[in-house]
């Protein structure tokens, strides 16, 4: 109940009684899960799990293996691109120093030496008197046969008065016949008599015109070997004396070696430098001249003349000199490691590798220059091709490599 201001007396509330629910008859009691169950399918969870995970790692790992193996069957080769070559060679090649004119000067008369004008590095002009030669007994002999020629001569005109008059006796027969051709044949025979004086008298003469010894050409005197009073033999059954030795210097010759593999290059108008022994920080320009044309088949190489201009002398013949060539090729070629070549009954080649297969492909090829440890390929290769280097005497057609692909230059 309420009282008036509106609270209720909670004395006089009743409490209710406690309605329990009801049970139904039908339901059955709910059974409590056993935990031990989930222990177990948890086990069996992370059994399997770790089974599948060795058996994929030990999958793996075969595959890994099968694939390690393969490799290994597989032998690994390494390989490079050819090198484009500049269409310039540069050569430089020993040469040899020769003067343009060279002169051993020996006398054509016997005698001794009288006097001598020149010594060596004297410039001499081409006519200029070197030395005198006195040869008495040629003068002797010349004295004589000239004797000798005029004897001849008066007998030949002695015998030409007899047969004249012969003659003119044998008109009016007042001598016989025989005696005309006899008086007729002693004027032939006294005539050649005197022929044969006279030619002994001039070829004596002209051997005193070699009593002065003149220089064949203009050069300079490079070896002087006598001195006066020595006994001179111009050769007649004695080995003959060397007075002087002479030079033309104005133009030098340089003859050099080309190897084979150049000597196509070296033609006539080519132009090169030269660096001589004896004027190591001066090089001269020359030009290449002339050339054997034939190969040397000792040296494998051809010899070619360059002329080098000397007007003012500074250079000096017989001298060593560094030759530097600077060729043209025309168009640039390809080289390749010298050791990647294959020589065999077809001929030379080279391994090459296909970069899709991996297969190997034997290449016959045209060698062209050998460069050292480069050799010059003018036919059967081409720039992107993959080339084996130092390739086994068991590498066939079509295997299958790997390749290791390096630079040319860390091969050389």
């Amino acid at each position: 109940m309420s009282t008036n201001n509106g609270t209720v007396d909670s004395s006089r509330i009743q409490p209710q009684p406690k309605v329990l629910p009801r049970k139904s008859p039908s339901a059955s009691p709910m059974p409590k899960r056993n935990p031990s169950w989930s222990k177990v399918l948890f086990f069996i969870f992370i059994v399997t799990g770790l089974v599948a995970f060795v058996f994929v790692r030990r999958s793996a790992a075969q595959s890994n293996l099968v694939k390690l193996t393969q490799q290994m069957a597989t032998p690994t080769v390494l390989a490079v691109h050819p090198e484009t070559e500049p269409s310039e060679v540069h050569l430089t090649l020993p040469g040899t120093v020769q003067a343009y004119t060279h002169a051993a000067i020996y006398s054509r008369v016997d005698g001794y030496v009288k006097s001598w004008l020149v010594d060596i590095g004297a410039h001499v002009k081409k006519g200029q008197v070197l030395a005198e030669i006195e040869t008495p007994e040629t003068d002797q002999q010349l004295k004589q046969t000239l004797a000798t020629v005029i004897l001849a001569r008066a007998n030949v005109d002695l015998s030409q008065a007899t047969a004249k008059r012969y003659d003119d006796l044998a008109s009016s027969n007042a001598v016989s016949k025989e005696e005309v051709d006899m008086a007729n044949s002693d004027l032939q025979a006294k005539q050649a008599t005197l022929a044969a004086n006279q030619a002994t008298a001039d070829r004596l003469e002209q051997i005193e015109g070699f009593k002065e010894i003149y220089a064949p050409f203009d050069g300079v005197i490079t070896q002087r070997l006598v001195d006066v009073g020595f006994l001179i033999n111009s050769g007649a059954g004695t080995k003959a004396q060397e007075l002087f030795e002479m030079e033309q210097t104005d133009v030098l010759r340089v003859y050099v070696q080309v190897p084979e593999a150049y000597s196509h290059l070296a033609a006539p108008g080519e132009k090169a430098s030269i660096q001589l022994a004896s004027s190591p920080n001066q090089k001269v320009e020359g030009t290449l001249v002339r050339t054997a044309e034939a190969i040397d088949p000792t040296s494998q190489t051809i010899l070619t003349e360059v002329d080098v201009p000397n007007g003012d002398g500074k250079l000096y013949p017989g001298g060593y000199a560094q030759v530097y060539f600077n060729f043209k090729t025309g168009d640039p070629t390809l080289v390749v490691p010298g050791n990647s070549l294959i020589f065999r009954a077809q001929g030379p080649q080279l391994g090459l590798v296909d970069p899709r297969t991996h297969l190997v492909h034997l290449q016959d090829i045209k060698i062209g220059r050998d460069l050292g440890n480069r050799i010059e390929v003018v036919d059967g290769l081409k720039a992107t091709d993959e080339v084996i280097v130092n390739p086994s005497d068991s590498l066939s057609e079509g295997a299958k490599v790997q390749t290791q692909l390096q630079q040319m230059a860390a091969n050389q």
